[in-house]
């Protein structure tokens, strides 16, 4: 039943995994003893692996592609015949951490690399003394990205392995390993020395040497199709490089058998780096294993110029600081560089820190500063500026005015311990317009709308200072609205609706249930006209009138003759309904029969043109229907004469 619960999880990393993963670009795998089982007599072992990604690395939305470690990952054991030992087992990650480099040289533009590696360990498992002892491997595809030195990069696959000592030599061993978890970043051009040495538990000989980096899985991520041993197949290095030469360079890459790295590359670029180190019985001068890893060197172009930079003028005017003068560092330098700020008080500073460097002085005043970055190197520059000190402006405004329809008052609060102010200037925040600006102390401006408006004041003074001081403010308004004119049959009542605001009043409150509301009912007979005041809680303002007229009705009133001639006084020809509540048409003929007007927009009517030009004075048939108040429909139809 183990074995079955067991073959399903596997099954199930299987299909999880079977996807490409552009990102693994280097790994180790290792293992530990830790006794033998009294019962069986089998030697009792735990698997590790280190697997290295690009940090940097983003799939993005591309097909399968992952940007992160798999867990768990299955990893497959061999004889030395090649004959595989049961189904793959898992490796779990057991933690994970982050590596960075910086290139870290005064004289060099620092360049940053970022890693992370996944620590995978597997159960204990347990394997009996055989002849030829037993192969571990983990295979996999696919490297990183744009690997300078080899093809293909992000179809090119893994393989990590280890070999377990049989009979007639040491199961009991430990493997070598690496413990090293850095990220080197070098600059093309400069030498490089750097110490991989590895680390043996049982302390046996060791010796290194560079070697061609394994190959293994395929384009797809199928680690159940590890092949067995022997180990032989080497990813395809781009001419000229090889695992003995793999980043080129004047002297090119070696290693010596303490696990120095040394050599001068001459091309920037990602570089995968494989190194050998076999381990050797003290005593038997037997070769108990070679352990491999892949590493990951980067190469910068770092050819830089030093530069000092800081502000050529500088003018200290705020009031906050005091004589707490802040300047900045702009210098383009090294990761270690040092800079030291000569002042003309006669005093001077040195820090390792591009961050904003504080000077503190005793007075106001006009003072020099010089600064020189990597003070004493070749790689060395200097610049020089003056610091205008005098502080003490304080900033502010106020503002009154709520109401769109009143004036807004601003007032310049501003005050300068150490100077004058010189010059004010106003925006009031209205976009598209540049008409909402002024200079004076206390200015006031009419917004034609309520909103919020972003306030700038900018204030200059004759110590050269500028500051701009900025502040939002909401102004609130109503718009009252108390509907259209309306003309009613007698009897007729109206529900009004008032609009734009919070608070209501109607006046007078003839005639009306509630004077108080938005939309009270109204049950008169004669003309009247209501002025409605709207107002919010803000205390905003504003009226509106709407007059009612009452006619015998049910009825359609239409006139029988109109004048367009542009004079203001009977230019339409409407008909105005009342006690009407739904118009079906109204439409004109011309005595040919030829439909000129079809609307129902009463309050607008025929203007007296046909197809864009003025109607002929003439008689016009017109016809009207609709359905009164209360429910009966009222057909209308007559002339009417157009004159001029």
């Amino acid at each position: 039943m183990g074995k079955f619960v067991s073959l399903l999880i596997f099954l199930a990393c299987f299909l999880s995994c079977t996807v490409n993963a552009y990102h693994i670009i280097g790994g180790e795998i290792f293992y530990r003893h830790l006794g033998i089982n009294p019962n069986n007599g089998a030697h009792r072992y735990r698997i590790i692996m280190k697997l290295y990604r690009d940090g940097d690395f983003v799939c993005g939305t591309r097909q399968g592609c992952l940007d992160y470690f798999e867990n768990p990952v299955p990893f497959s054991i061999f004889t030395a015949t090649g004959r595989r030992l049961g189904v793959p087992r898992l490796l779990t990650i057991a933690h994970t951490a982050s590596i960075r480099d910086t290139l870290k040289n005064p004289c060099l533009a620092p360049q940053t690399i970022y890693l992370e590696v996944a620590f995978y360990e597997s159960e204990v498992i347990e394997l009996p003394e055989i002849d030829g002892g037993y192969y571990v491997t983990y295979q996999r595809c696919c490297r990183g990205e744009a690997l300078t030195n080899i093809y293909n990069s992000e179809r090119e696959g893994s393989n990590f392995y280890t070999w377990i000592p049989g009979l007639g030599s040491r199961p009991e061993n430990n493997s070598a390993f690496f413990d090293i978890e850095e990220a080197p970043v070098i600059c093309a051009g400069l030498p490089l020395r750097y110490n991989y040495r590895a680390t043996d538990p049982d302390g046996d000989s060791l010796t290194y040497s560079l070697c061609n980096a394994l190959t293994g899985g395929s384009t797809r991520a199928n680690e159940t199709a590890a092949s067995p041993p022997p180990y032989n197949s080497y990813v395809s290095y781009i001419p000229p490089y090889t695992g003995a030469n793999p980043m080129g360079g004047n002297p090119q890459l070696s290693i010596d058998n303490n696990g120095l790295i040394t050599g001068t590359p001459n091309r920037s670029g990602k570089f995968v780096v494989s190194v050998c180190v076999s381990e050797w019985d003290r005593r038997t001068k037997r070769l108990l294993g070679t352990h491999q890893k892949d590493i990951l060197i980067t190469v910068y172009n770092c050819a830089t110029r030093i530069t000092a930079s800081t502000p050529s003028t500088l003018y200290h005017c705020n009031d906050s600081l005091g004589m707490r003068v802040p300047i900045t560092n702009n210098s383009v330098a090294g990761y270690t560089s040092r800079f030291l700020w000569y002042f003309s008080d006669g005093t001077d500073t040195i820090t390792d820190s591009r961050n904003i460097f504080f000077k503190t002085f005793a007075d106001t005043g006009v003072y020099t500063v010089k600064l020189v970055v990597n003070p004493g190197l070749p790689c060395t520059d200097s610049t020089t500026g003056r610091i205008f000190n005098y502080p003490g402006l304080r900033t502010g405004f106020t503002v009154q005015g709520v109401c769109r329809e009143n004036p807004v008052f601003f007032t310049d609060t501003s005050t300068y311990r150490n100077g004058v102010i010189t010059r004010r200037q106003w925006d009031f925040g209205v976009p598209g317009t540049d008409n909402d600006t002024s200079s004076l102390t206390a200015p006031l401006y009419r917004y034609a709308n309520g909103d919020v408006y972003t306030i700038r004041l900018h204030i200059q003074t004759n110590r050269g200072c500028d500051a701009t001081v900025t502040k939002n403010f909401r102004l609130y308004e109503v718009r009252p609205f108390a509907g259209n004119d309306t003309i009613l049959a007698r009897g007729q009542p109206l529900r009004l609706n008032g609009q734009g605001g919070e608070i209501y009043r109607w006046s007078p409150g003839t005639g009306l249930d509630n004077p108080d509301v938005a939309d009270p009912m109204l049950n008169w007979n004669e003309e009247i006209t209501f002025r409605l005041r709207v107002s919010n809680p803000q205390g905003c303002v504003g009226f509106d009138d709407i007059n009612v007229k009452y006619y015998t009705g049910p009825e359609f009133y239409i006139p029988n003759a109109f004048s367009p001639n542009g004079d203001g006084n009977n230019d339409f020809f409407r008909f105005i309904p009342v006690g009407i509540k739904e118009y079906y048409y109204f439409r004109i003929f011309n005595r040919w029969g030829e439909l000129v007007y079809n609307s129902l927009e009463f309050r607008k009517g025929w203007d007296g043109t046909y197809k864009g030009k003025p109607a002929a004075i003439d008689t016009y048939l017109w016809i009207l229907e609709g359905l009164d108040l209360n429910g009966v429909k009222i057909s209308k139809k007559g002339t009417v004469t157009l004159l001029r």
